[in-house]
Protein backbone atom coordinates (compact mmCIF):
# COMPACT_ATOMS: atom_id res chain seq x y z
CA UNK A 1 0.00 0.00 0.00
CA UNK A 2 1.33 3.05 -0.86
CA UNK A 3 2.08 6.49 1.61
CA UNK A 4 -1.13 7.97 0.34
CA UNK A 5 -3.82 5.41 0.54
CA UNK A 6 -2.13 4.27 4.02
CA UNK A 7 -2.97 8.02 4.69
CA UNK A 8 -6.63 7.62 3.54
CA UNK A 9 -6.80 4.44 5.88
CA UNK A 10 -5.81 6.22 8.23
CA UNK A 11 -7.82 9.06 8.12
CA UNK A 12 -10.74 6.56 7.79
CA UNK A 13 -9.81 4.57 11.21
CA UNK A 14 -9.68 8.26 12.43
CA UNK A 15 -13.27 9.30 11.32
CA UNK A 16 -14.71 5.61 11.43
CA UNK A 17 -16.27 6.18 14.93
CA UNK A 18 -18.28 9.61 14.19
CA UNK A 19 -19.15 7.49 10.96
CA UNK A 20 -20.68 5.04 12.73
CA UNK A 21 -22.37 7.42 15.10
CA UNK A 22 -24.16 8.88 12.14
CA UNK A 23 -25.11 5.39 10.75
CA UNK A 24 -26.57 3.98 14.44
CA UNK A 25 -28.52 7.64 14.69
CA UNK A 26 -30.18 6.80 11.13
CA UNK A 27 -30.60 2.88 12.29
CA UNK A 28 -32.38 3.63 15.27
CA UNK A 29 -34.84 6.12 13.77
CA UNK A 30 -35.68 4.73 10.42
CA UNK A 31 -38.11 6.92 8.26
CA UNK A 32 -39.90 5.55 4.84
CA UNK A 33 -39.34 7.14 0.81
CA UNK A 34 -39.45 11.03 0.86
CA UNK A 35 -39.64 11.21 4.63
CA UNK A 36 -35.91 10.60 5.67
CA UNK A 37 -35.76 14.40 7.65
CA UNK A 38 -34.01 13.28 10.30
CA UNK A 39 -31.53 11.40 8.04
CA UNK A 40 -30.55 14.06 5.90
CA UNK A 41 -29.83 15.76 8.83
CA UNK A 42 -27.62 13.49 9.99
CA UNK A 43 -26.08 12.93 6.87
CA UNK A 44 -25.70 17.01 5.91
CA UNK A 45 -24.98 17.88 9.23
CA UNK A 46 -21.36 15.49 9.12
CA UNK A 47 -20.65 16.63 6.04
CA UNK A 48 -20.90 20.43 6.75
CA UNK A 49 -18.70 19.97 10.09
CA UNK A 50 -16.00 18.86 7.73
CA UNK A 51 -16.26 21.14 4.88
CA UNK A 52 -18.82 20.41 2.34
CA UNK A 53 -21.27 23.08 1.13
CA UNK A 54 -24.49 21.63 1.03
CA UNK A 55 -27.06 21.64 -1.93
CA UNK A 56 -30.67 20.90 -0.28
CA UNK A 57 -33.98 19.92 -1.69
CA UNK A 58 -32.23 18.84 -5.35
CA UNK A 59 -34.65 18.26 -8.13
CA UNK A 60 -37.49 19.58 -5.96
CA UNK A 61 -36.93 16.63 -3.48
CA UNK A 62 -37.14 17.55 -0.18
CA UNK A 63 -35.28 14.88 1.20
CA UNK A 64 -32.35 14.77 -1.42
CA UNK A 65 -29.34 16.96 -1.08
CA UNK A 66 -25.73 17.22 -2.82
CA UNK A 67 -22.84 18.17 -0.82
CA UNK A 68 -19.78 19.36 -2.49
CA UNK A 69 -16.07 19.47 -2.31
CA UNK A 70 -13.82 21.37 -4.63
CA UNK A 71 -10.24 20.58 -4.42
CA UNK A 72 -7.31 23.38 -4.47
CA UNK A 73 -7.23 22.73 -8.60
CA UNK A 74 -9.60 21.92 -11.44
CA UNK A 75 -10.53 18.17 -12.00
CA UNK A 76 -12.79 15.17 -12.39
CA UNK A 77 -15.93 14.94 -10.37
CA UNK A 78 -16.67 11.70 -8.52
CA UNK A 79 -19.97 11.11 -6.64
CA UNK A 80 -20.58 9.07 -4.10
CA UNK A 81 -24.58 7.67 -3.83
CA UNK A 82 -26.01 7.91 -0.44
CA UNK A 83 -29.28 6.37 0.20
CA UNK A 84 -30.97 6.44 3.97
CA UNK A 85 -34.51 5.16 3.59
CA UNK A 86 -35.82 2.05 5.75
CA UNK A 87 -38.33 -0.27 4.73
CA UNK A 88 -42.26 -0.60 6.74
CA UNK A 89 -42.03 -2.28 9.52
CA UNK A 90 -38.42 -3.92 9.73
CA UNK A 91 -36.81 -0.64 9.46
CA UNK A 92 -33.12 -0.98 7.83
CA UNK A 93 -33.57 -4.36 6.80
CA UNK A 94 -31.45 -3.29 3.53
CA UNK A 95 -28.56 -1.37 5.49
CA UNK A 96 -29.47 1.64 4.40
CA UNK A 97 -28.09 3.51 7.26
CA UNK A 98 -24.64 1.86 6.60
CA UNK A 99 -25.00 3.04 2.65
CA UNK A 100 -25.33 6.38 3.58
CA UNK A 101 -22.96 6.69 6.41
CA UNK A 102 -20.16 4.89 3.99
CA UNK A 103 -20.49 7.23 1.34
CA UNK A 104 -20.28 9.98 3.03
CA UNK A 105 -17.83 8.77 5.47
CA UNK A 106 -15.47 8.08 1.84
CA UNK A 107 -15.99 11.50 0.78
CA UNK A 108 -14.92 13.24 3.87
CA UNK A 109 -11.52 10.86 4.29
CA UNK A 110 -10.63 12.06 0.23
CA UNK A 111 -11.11 15.45 1.43
CA UNK A 112 -8.72 15.24 4.04
CA UNK A 113 -5.73 15.05 1.17
CA UNK A 114 -3.87 18.00 0.58
CA UNK A 115 -3.35 17.36 -3.09
CA UNK A 116 -7.06 16.73 -4.29
CA UNK A 117 -7.74 17.79 -7.81
CA UNK A 118 -11.45 18.04 -8.98
CA UNK A 119 -14.58 17.46 -6.62
CA UNK A 120 -16.21 14.64 -4.50
CA UNK A 121 -19.91 15.29 -4.69
CA UNK A 122 -22.56 12.88 -1.88
CA UNK A 123 -25.48 12.61 -3.60
CA UNK A 124 -28.62 12.17 -1.21
CA UNK A 125 -31.11 10.12 -3.14
CA UNK A 126 -34.07 9.19 -1.26
CA UNK A 127 -36.79 6.70 -1.54
CA UNK A 128 -34.93 3.82 -3.01
CA UNK A 129 -36.94 0.92 -1.75
CA UNK A 130 -40.40 2.00 -3.00
CA UNK A 131 -40.45 4.46 -6.09
CA UNK A 132 -36.28 5.27 -6.65
CA UNK A 133 -35.50 9.02 -5.93
CA UNK A 134 -32.27 8.23 -8.85
CA UNK A 135 -34.64 8.05 -11.43
CA UNK A 136 -35.62 11.51 -10.63
CA UNK A 137 -31.84 12.66 -10.06
CA UNK A 138 -30.73 11.34 -13.43
CA UNK A 139 -33.76 12.85 -15.63
CA UNK A 140 -33.30 16.27 -13.61
CA UNK A 141 -29.51 16.28 -14.86
CA UNK A 142 -28.07 15.91 -11.16
CA UNK A 143 -25.36 13.22 -12.93
CA UNK A 144 -24.61 15.86 -16.46
CA UNK A 145 -21.30 17.05 -15.31
CA UNK A 146 -19.80 13.84 -13.05
CA UNK A 147 -17.27 11.72 -14.18
CA UNK A 148 -18.19 8.46 -12.34
CA UNK A 149 -20.49 7.64 -9.22
CA UNK A 150 -20.06 4.89 -7.21
CA UNK A 151 -21.91 3.71 -3.84
CA UNK A 152 -21.65 0.00 -1.62
CA UNK A 153 -24.52 -2.06 -0.46
CA UNK A 154 -24.35 -4.60 2.66
CA UNK A 155 -25.17 -8.20 2.00
CA UNK A 156 -24.26 -11.84 1.99
CA UNK A 157 -20.62 -11.42 0.14
CA UNK A 158 -17.79 -9.35 -1.35
CA UNK A 159 -19.24 -8.90 -4.97
CA UNK A 160 -17.25 -5.70 -6.54
CA UNK A 161 -19.43 -6.71 -9.64
CA UNK A 162 -23.39 -7.19 -10.11
CA UNK A 163 -25.66 -6.86 -12.47
CA UNK A 164 -29.14 -6.75 -11.42
CA UNK A 165 -32.68 -6.78 -13.10
CA UNK A 166 -35.02 -4.07 -14.88
CA UNK A 167 -38.32 -3.46 -13.46
CA UNK A 168 -41.60 -1.90 -14.69
CA UNK A 169 -43.93 -1.43 -11.97
CA UNK A 170 -47.68 -1.58 -13.72
CA UNK A 171 -50.97 -1.47 -12.01
CA UNK A 172 -54.30 -2.95 -13.98
CA UNK A 173 -57.34 -1.36 -13.16
CA UNK A 174 -60.42 -3.49 -14.97
CA UNK A 175 -63.96 -2.16 -14.80
CA UNK A 176 -67.50 -3.52 -15.35
CA UNK A 177 -70.78 -3.29 -14.32
CA UNK A 178 -72.17 -3.95 -11.17
CA UNK A 179 -75.75 -5.70 -10.30
CA UNK A 180 -77.43 -7.86 -7.79
CA UNK A 181 -75.13 -10.68 -7.74
CA UNK A 182 -78.10 -13.32 -7.95
CA UNK A 183 -81.50 -11.70 -8.66
CA UNK A 184 -79.56 -9.64 -11.59
CA UNK A 185 -76.50 -11.49 -12.17
CA UNK A 186 -77.19 -10.88 -16.19
CA UNK A 187 -76.91 -7.20 -16.15
CA UNK A 188 -73.55 -7.20 -14.95
CA UNK A 189 -70.01 -7.14 -16.05
CA UNK A 190 -67.71 -8.42 -13.37
CA UNK A 191 -64.48 -6.73 -13.36
CA UNK A 192 -63.14 -9.91 -10.96
CA UNK A 193 -63.62 -12.38 -12.79
CA UNK A 194 -61.57 -10.62 -15.41
CA UNK A 195 -59.21 -10.24 -13.02
CA UNK A 196 -58.98 -13.76 -12.23
CA UNK A 197 -58.64 -14.72 -15.97
CA UNK A 198 -55.72 -11.93 -16.30
CA UNK A 199 -53.79 -14.12 -13.06
CA UNK A 200 -54.18 -17.38 -15.05
CA UNK A 201 -53.36 -16.09 -18.47
CA UNK A 202 -50.37 -14.65 -16.59
CA UNK A 203 -49.69 -17.98 -14.91
CA UNK A 204 -49.74 -19.46 -18.38
CA UNK A 205 -47.34 -16.76 -19.49
CA UNK A 206 -44.46 -17.57 -16.71
CA UNK A 207 -43.91 -20.88 -18.35
CA UNK A 208 -43.07 -19.22 -21.29
CA UNK A 209 -40.86 -16.60 -20.40
CA UNK A 210 -36.71 -16.74 -19.88
CA UNK A 211 -35.38 -18.28 -16.31
CA UNK A 212 -34.27 -15.04 -15.50
CA UNK A 213 -37.37 -12.85 -15.74
CA UNK A 214 -39.67 -12.41 -13.07
CA UNK A 215 -43.95 -11.70 -13.00
CA UNK A 216 -44.93 -11.07 -9.32
CA UNK A 217 -48.46 -9.36 -8.81
CA UNK A 218 -50.86 -9.13 -6.29
CA UNK A 219 -54.75 -7.66 -6.17
CA UNK A 220 -55.25 -4.31 -4.12
CA UNK A 221 -58.51 -4.13 -4.96
CA UNK A 222 -61.89 -7.05 -5.66
CA UNK A 223 -64.81 -6.05 -5.21
CA UNK A 224 -67.01 -4.02 -2.18
CA UNK A 225 -69.21 -7.14 -1.22
CA UNK A 226 -70.53 -10.19 -2.34
CA UNK A 227 -74.26 -9.49 -3.09
CA UNK A 228 -72.62 -6.72 -5.58
CA UNK A 229 -71.01 -7.77 -9.02
CA UNK A 230 -67.86 -6.12 -8.70
CA UNK A 231 -67.51 -3.18 -11.12
CA UNK A 232 -63.78 -2.56 -10.64
CA UNK A 233 -60.90 -4.86 -9.60
CA UNK A 234 -57.24 -3.79 -9.51
CA UNK A 235 -53.68 -5.20 -9.59
CA UNK A 236 -50.58 -4.55 -9.49
CA UNK A 237 -47.43 -6.35 -10.68
CA UNK A 238 -43.48 -6.39 -11.09
CA UNK A 239 -42.34 -7.11 -14.32
CA UNK A 240 -38.46 -8.16 -13.71
CA UNK A 241 -35.69 -9.38 -16.81
CA UNK A 242 -31.98 -8.97 -17.01
CA UNK A 243 -31.96 -6.67 -20.03
CA UNK A 244 -34.51 -3.77 -20.96
CA UNK A 245 -35.19 -4.90 -24.05
CA UNK A 246 -36.21 -8.35 -23.30
CA UNK A 247 -38.42 -6.39 -19.94
CA UNK A 248 -39.98 -4.49 -22.63
CA UNK A 249 -41.11 -7.44 -24.59
CA UNK A 250 -42.65 -8.94 -21.35
CA UNK A 251 -44.87 -5.82 -20.62
CA UNK A 252 -46.12 -6.07 -24.08
CA UNK A 253 -47.35 -9.73 -23.32
CA UNK A 254 -48.58 -8.90 -19.82
CA UNK A 255 -50.70 -6.36 -21.24
CA UNK A 256 -51.94 -8.74 -24.15
CA UNK A 257 -52.70 -11.27 -21.13
CA UNK A 258 -55.05 -8.13 -19.65
CA UNK A 259 -56.86 -7.35 -22.80
CA UNK A 260 -57.68 -11.33 -24.06
CA UNK A 261 -59.00 -11.09 -20.12
CA UNK A 262 -60.98 -8.22 -20.01
CA UNK A 263 -62.10 -8.94 -23.76
CA UNK A 264 -63.31 -12.21 -22.48
CA UNK A 265 -66.01 -11.06 -20.27
CA UNK A 266 -66.56 -8.06 -22.05
CA UNK A 267 -64.73 -5.58 -19.38
CA UNK A 268 -62.37 -2.81 -19.89
CA UNK A 269 -59.13 -2.54 -18.56
CA UNK A 270 -56.63 0.08 -18.42
CA UNK A 271 -52.71 0.20 -17.14
CA UNK A 272 -50.46 3.01 -15.67
CA UNK A 273 -46.64 2.53 -13.97
CA UNK A 274 -47.55 3.09 -10.47
CA UNK A 275 -44.01 3.52 -9.64
CA UNK A 276 -40.37 4.47 -11.54
CA UNK A 277 -39.11 2.18 -14.28
CA UNK A 278 -35.91 0.48 -13.07
CA UNK A 279 -32.83 -0.31 -15.51
CA UNK A 280 -30.45 -3.24 -15.23
CA UNK A 281 -27.51 -2.28 -13.68
CA UNK A 282 -24.58 -1.82 -16.12
CA UNK A 283 -21.38 -2.27 -13.64
CA UNK A 284 -18.39 -0.46 -15.30
CA UNK A 285 -15.79 -3.42 -15.37
CA UNK A 286 -12.73 -1.15 -14.86
CA UNK A 287 -14.21 0.11 -11.94
CA UNK A 288 -14.81 -2.71 -10.53
CA UNK A 289 -11.64 -4.58 -10.61
CA UNK A 290 -10.16 -1.00 -9.73
CA UNK A 291 -12.45 -1.43 -6.68
CA UNK A 292 -11.72 -5.78 -6.06
CA UNK A 293 -7.84 -4.95 -6.05
CA UNK A 294 -8.45 -2.01 -3.11
CA UNK A 295 -10.15 -5.06 -1.22
CA UNK A 296 -7.29 -7.06 -1.74
CA UNK A 297 -4.86 -4.03 -0.50
CA UNK A 298 -6.99 -4.38 2.20
CA UNK A 299 -6.26 -7.75 3.15
CA UNK A 300 -9.51 -8.69 2.00
CA UNK A 301 -8.61 -12.70 0.56
CA UNK A 302 -12.47 -13.57 -0.43
CA UNK A 303 -13.75 -11.85 -3.39
CA UNK A 304 -16.72 -13.36 -5.63
CA UNK A 305 -16.79 -13.29 -8.98
CA UNK A 306 -19.72 -11.36 -10.85
CA UNK A 307 -22.72 -12.00 -9.63
CA UNK A 308 -26.75 -11.10 -10.50
CA UNK A 309 -28.76 -10.04 -7.88
CA UNK A 310 -32.13 -10.71 -8.28
CA UNK A 311 -33.48 -7.38 -7.31
CA UNK A 312 -33.81 -3.98 -9.04
CA UNK A 313 -31.65 -0.72 -7.72
CA UNK A 314 -32.19 2.65 -9.32
CA UNK A 315 -28.79 2.75 -9.35
CA UNK A 316 -29.39 0.77 -12.70
CA UNK A 317 -30.73 4.36 -14.12
CA UNK A 318 -27.68 6.51 -12.62
CA UNK A 319 -25.34 3.76 -14.81
CA UNK A 320 -27.11 4.46 -17.78
CA UNK A 321 -25.51 8.23 -17.79
CA UNK A 322 -22.29 7.79 -16.02
CA UNK A 323 -19.72 4.78 -15.86
CA UNK A 324 -20.61 3.36 -12.20
CA UNK A 325 -20.63 0.24 -9.59
CA UNK A 326 -22.75 -1.09 -6.90
CA UNK A 327 -20.69 -3.57 -5.51
CA UNK A 328 -21.55 -5.48 -2.07
CA UNK A 329 -19.52 -6.07 0.93
CA UNK A 330 -19.79 -9.09 3.62
CA UNK A 331 -22.27 -7.59 6.48
CA UNK A 332 -20.81 -10.53 9.31
CA UNK A 333 -21.02 -13.98 7.82
CA UNK A 334 -23.49 -13.08 5.27
CA UNK A 335 -26.01 -15.14 6.81
CA UNK A 336 -28.84 -12.45 7.81
CA UNK A 337 -31.24 -12.00 5.19
CA UNK A 338 -32.63 -8.53 3.33
CA UNK A 339 -35.65 -7.26 4.13
CA UNK A 340 -35.82 -8.54 7.62
CA UNK A 341 -35.37 -7.25 11.18
CA UNK A 342 -32.52 -9.66 11.66
CA UNK A 343 -30.76 -7.99 8.42
CA UNK A 344 -31.81 -4.64 10.26
CA UNK A 345 -30.40 -5.95 13.90
CA UNK A 346 -27.16 -6.97 12.05
CA UNK A 347 -27.22 -3.38 10.50
CA UNK A 348 -26.46 -1.80 13.87
CA UNK A 349 -24.37 -4.94 15.19
CA UNK A 350 -20.81 -4.57 15.57
CA UNK A 351 -20.60 -6.32 12.08
CA UNK A 352 -22.52 -3.60 10.93
CA UNK A 353 -19.57 -0.85 12.26
CA UNK A 354 -17.04 -3.42 10.20
CA UNK A 355 -18.40 -3.50 7.04
CA UNK A 356 -18.86 0.38 7.17
CA UNK A 357 -15.35 0.90 7.86
CA UNK A 358 -14.34 -1.08 4.80
CA UNK A 359 -16.72 0.35 2.48
CA UNK A 360 -15.40 3.59 3.51
CA UNK A 361 -11.87 2.63 2.96
CA UNK A 362 -12.37 0.85 0.15
CA UNK A 363 -14.56 3.49 -1.63
CA UNK A 364 -12.06 5.51 -0.50
CA UNK A 365 -9.53 4.32 -2.13
CA UNK A 366 -11.43 3.43 -5.97
CA UNK A 367 -12.05 7.35 -5.64
CA UNK A 368 -8.82 8.40 -5.33
CA UNK A 369 -7.59 6.36 -8.19
CA UNK A 370 -10.08 7.83 -10.51
CA UNK A 371 -9.27 11.45 -9.29
CA UNK A 372 -5.28 11.12 -9.63
CA UNK A 373 -5.23 9.10 -12.23
CA UNK A 374 -5.91 10.24 -16.03
CA UNK A 375 -5.01 6.76 -17.92
CA UNK A 376 -7.92 5.19 -15.60
CA UNK A 377 -10.80 7.52 -16.05
CA UNK A 378 -9.86 7.54 -19.72
CA UNK A 379 -10.25 3.46 -19.60
CA UNK A 380 -13.40 3.66 -17.40
CA UNK A 381 -14.98 6.12 -19.40
CA UNK A 382 -14.04 4.21 -23.21
CA UNK A 383 -15.55 1.29 -21.56
CA UNK A 384 -19.00 2.89 -20.81
CA UNK A 385 -19.09 4.31 -24.23
CA UNK A 386 -18.63 1.17 -26.04
CA UNK A 387 -21.25 -0.48 -23.96
CA UNK A 388 -24.29 0.85 -26.17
Amino acid sequence: MDAVKKFFKDQAQNLSEEAWEAAREIGENPELGYQEFYAVKVLTHFLSSHGFEIEPSVAGLETAFIARYRGKRPGPIIAYLAEYDALPGVGHGCGHNLIGAASAGAAVVLSKSPELCGEVWVIGSPAEETSGAKVILVEKGVFDHVDAAMMFHPGSQHVPEISTLALDALEFTFLGRPAHSVAAVQYGVNALDALIDFFNNVNTLKKRIPEDARINGIITEGGTAPNIIPERAVARFYLRARRRKVLDELQEKVIRCAKEAASKVSAQVAWRKFEFSYDDMLTNRTMAETFAQNLRELGIKRISPPQVAMGSVDMGNVSRVVPAIHPYLALGRGMDIPHTRGFSEAALSPAGEEVLLLAIQSLAFTGWDILSNPKLLQKIKREFCQSY
